[in-house]
């Protein structure tokens, strides 16, 4: 077993979800450096770029992020993203193991609009996240300008 649907992780989960909420992101790491055993790392109010910030290039990690925005002047959109940060330093092996391993978090962060697969933080640049979001939308009222 992963770990990935520990208590901590669903509350985390369920606060970033959550309207009433000022949780907007969760990150989840793995609790040694070898084994498949998560654990919760850290949440935050910050976005995307708090997010970023937190991430270790020495590892592998999942993130969950609420992501607001607005299509017009008169309406606003909550969207969320799933992360699967593979960070620069990570060790081949762990690596290698991300795309079997990645099922029991998808299991348990299942409602997202778009993964985002990030090796360097500027992957999670918010105006590219928004830009995918808005796609993966369908509808767009921004005519065509991202």
């Amino acid at each position: 077993m992963s770990g990935a649907d520990s208590p901590a992780i669903l509350a985390a989960y369920d606060a970033v979800r959550s309207d009433k909420d000022e949780t907007n992101w969760l990150l989840i790491s793995y609790a040694a450096a070898t084994g498949n055993q998560l654990t919760l790392t850290k949440t935050g109010t910050g976005g995307l770029a708090e997010l970023a910030s937190e991430l270790d290039d020495s590892q592998v990690q999942y993130a969950y992020v609420r992501v607001e925005y607005a299509n017009d002047s008169e309406s606003k959109r909550i969207k969320f993203a799933l992360v699967i940060w593979i960070g620069p330093n990570t060790k081949v092996m762990r690596k290698a193991r991300v795309s079997f391993e990645s099922g029991a978090v998808k299991k348990v962060l299942a409602h997202y609009s778009v993964q985002v697969d990030a090796s360097e933080k500027r992957d999670l640049d918010e105006e590219d996240v928004v830009k995918r979001l808005r796609k993966a939308g369908g509808a767009d009222y921004n005519g065509g300008r991202g």
